[in-house]
């Protein structure tokens, strides 16, 4: 069973795409949520949260996301401390999901690429990736251009990929997954 990876930086439609694939009758194993999930649920996860970022980073038992964030934006060595303690929980709950699709949007900084035999990356112009951050997150321009420096540069990561997408709001969508569910 060949394993597949959606990937792509943060604005670039990456769930989009995996919402069509779902249309077409693919499980696609969403790592974000399985990380929101796993830190909502596993309280060894949550004390290990608790203990790095201190207890407010939880309030009244619900992760309090302005924290979580604040404390990813200022520094790497912050950003490397979480993803020592979610990733790897990720990397089970996928195994022990049996999924052959993964949605992850930092698959080589994680270390998932080694979990999946194929990769595709959906890229978009950096401006259109703003402005989808700007909307969904409700935030500046600023802090949408700084969660994208926070991440391997788009063409890094389309150079390492298989395949690519180009979901810029243009170019035909379902013919590109046409063709890659024939090539994957």
């Amino acid at each position: 069973m060949t394993k597949i990876a959606i990937t792509g930086g943060i604005g670039s439609g990456k769930s989009y795409v995996c919402e069509r694939l779902r249309k077409r009758g693919v499980d696609v194993y969403d790592c974000d949520a399985a990380a929101k999930r796993l830190m909502r649920n596993d309280e060894g996860l949550k004390e290990r949260l608790r203990q790095l970022i201190g207890n407010e980073v939880y309030v009244d038992g619900r992760l309090n996301k302005a924290v979580m964030a604040e404390f990813l934006l200022q520094s790497d060595s912050n950003r490397e401390a979480i993803n020592a303690i979610v990733h790897p929980a990720v990397r089970r709950d996928f195994i022990a999901s049996g999924s052959e699709w993964m949605e992850c949007a930092i698959l080589f900084e994680s270390g998932f690429n080694t979990l999946v035999d194929y990769t595709i990356c959906v890229t978009a112009p950096e401006q259109v990736r703003i402005v989808r951050i700007m909307h969904r997150d409700n935030l500046t321009e600023e802090k949408a251009r700084q969660w994208i420096a926070r991440q391997l540069p788009q063409e890094e990561v389309a150079r390492r990929c298989d395949a690519i997408i180009i979901n810029d709001g243009v170019t035909d969508l379902e013919a590109q997954l046409d063709k890659i569910m024939k090539e994957s």
